[in-house]
């Protein structure tokens, strides 16, 4: 059966609003993800320095000691 201009003007513009609403959400998650990345950059220099300035021992890598008080912080199993 033959579709009517109706229908088919209907499709046309259904088309159209998903692919702009496509366009816009893939804008939007696209800069969120940017912030994102980001804020959490800046937040692990900032940590970094916290550690390196205040929670290393002498000669202690920033990571070592981030290793360090990760497992001193780990609850350990009741005996």
């Amino acid at each position: 059966m033959a579709k009517s201009k109706l229908v088919k003007a209907n499709e046309k513009i259904a088309d159209a609003v998903a692919g702009g609403y496509k366009k816009i959400e893939e804008g939007v998650v696209g800069g969120y993800r940017k912030i994102e990345t980001g804020v959490t950059g800046a937040f692990k220099k900032v940590e970094d320095g916290f550690v390196e300035k205040f929670l290393t021992h002498d000669g202690e890598t920033v990571e070592a000691a981030e290793k360090r008080l990760s497992e001193a912080s780990t609850p350990k199993d009741k005996q």
